[in-house]
């Protein structure tokens, strides 16, 4: 499955454009993160905890979006997109989109 920023495949043509592909997560802190981005907020410095809990629910929200594309049959996704939107206090969605298209 070819996943692309771009509107384009560079030497491929768009066929058919089939839908918008999406795939998400919602992905919770949890106290041991918390306590340890606490300690990092008083000294200063990159709080690894969230930001392999972001990369890992980016990672998740892409696969998503590739499995949904997969069911109506895509060769690629063009147009791909990340967003976050908080759910609730503590509790975030990461939305993945694109659309998904037929290539010859």
């Amino acid at each position: 499955m070819i996943i692309s920023t771009t509107e384009s495949i560079p030497d491929k043509k768009i066929t058919t454009i089939l839908g918008v592909a999406r795939g998400s997560t919602v992905r919770a802190r949890n106290i041991g993160r918390d306590f340890f981005a606490g300690l990092k907020n008083i000294v200063g410095g990159e709080i690894e905890e969230y930001t392999k809990l972001q990369a890992y629910a980016r990672e998740q929200a892409i696969q998503r979006m590739m499995e949904d594309a997969q069911k109506m049959g895509a060769d690629a996704i063009v147009n791909v997109r990340l967003t976050t939107a908080m759910v609730m206090q503590g509790a975030a969605e990461i939305l993945a989109y694109g659309t998904a298209v037929k290539l010859s």
